[in-house]
């Protein structure tokens, strides 16, 4: 797989805040903007499976956790 630019023009205020975050965790601000996506897009793809998945199986599970029995 390769790799691509993508040019985001943010104001300083937000880059600010991404390079406070980055050095908190070590990280360039590219690394944590890119981690940040990567962890983003697989939630949502993670939920979109569970909602496949109950959709097939037919299940009715209640929304909070603590109501489901196992």
């Amino acid at each position: 797989m390769g790799s691509t630019v993508l040019s985001l023009r943010i104001d300083g205020e937000l880059l600010d805040r991404l390079r406070r975050h980055a050095a908190r965790r070590g990280m360039s601000v590219q690394d944590y903007v890119v981690q940040t996506l990567v962890r983003d897009d697989f939630d949502e793809r993670f939920s979109a499976a569970v909602d496949e998945t109950e959709k097939f199986y037919g299940a009715d599970l209640p929304q909070d956790p603590a109501d489901r029995v196992t």
